[in-house]
């Protein structure tokens, strides 16, 4: 998961950077410099990632891909 899509999924939730910092377990400040490519390590976006993935509504494919499901 790049930056890029981290925001997009983010947005796609209707998730701020608050709430996505609390379900990663980082401060908002880490979302903030992970999306604006400040923060390149592994670690940040894995629990990035694992935080979006757990809602159940995102999926992430390839370099770019990210898919938000709606409704329900």
């Amino acid at each position: 998961m790049n930056s890029v899509q981290c925001k997009m999924a983010r947005a796609g939730l209707g998730w701020s950077v608050r709430k996505l910092g609390e379900m990663a377990n980082v401060t908002p400040n880490t979302v903030s410099r992970y999306e604006n490519g400040k923060d390149a390590y592994t670690s940040t976006a894995n629990k990035l990632r694992k935080a979006l993935e757990s809602s159940s509504r995102v999926r992430f494919e390839g370099e770019n891909g990210v898919f938000v499901e709606f409704g329900g």
